[in-house]
């Protein structure tokens, strides 16, 4: 949602509005949580991690593609952000794509 070139007061302000209660309403709903329900290997070390995901009060089944390098687990999911109850801001420099894309990037530490 943020542009590399934005200025640091226009990520600021990104940043408040994707918090705020138009999108994510981080006050009200102050997780975002996927639980796992079946896990399907796709390759070596690359699964397909079918589960739920929790977003703004909201849960809907979700498919997560992780590769494991490292000791790192990467990967991302797409989702509708209207699936979630969010309507998709048009405003301080916000993409208004519906589709986003969540990436994640996990160490474990031991």
């Amino acid at each position: 949602m943020i542009d590399k070139d934005d200025s640091e007061k226009d990520r600021a302000e990104v940043q408040k509005t994707v918090l705020g209660p138009e999108v994510l309403d981080s006050e009200d709903h102050q997780e975002i949580v996927f639980k796992s329900t079946d896990a399907e290997s796709v390759g070596q070390e690359r699964w397909a991690l079918h589960g739920n995901l929790t977003l703004r009060g909201q849960t809907r089944p979700v498919t997560v593609q992780v590769t494991m390098k490292d000791g790192r687990y990467t990967g991302e999911a797409s989702v509708k952000q209207t699936d979630f109850g969010i309507k998709p801001p048009g405003k301080a420099g916000i993409s208004a794509k519906d589709e986003v894309t969540i990436e994640f990037d996990v160490r474990l530490a031991s």
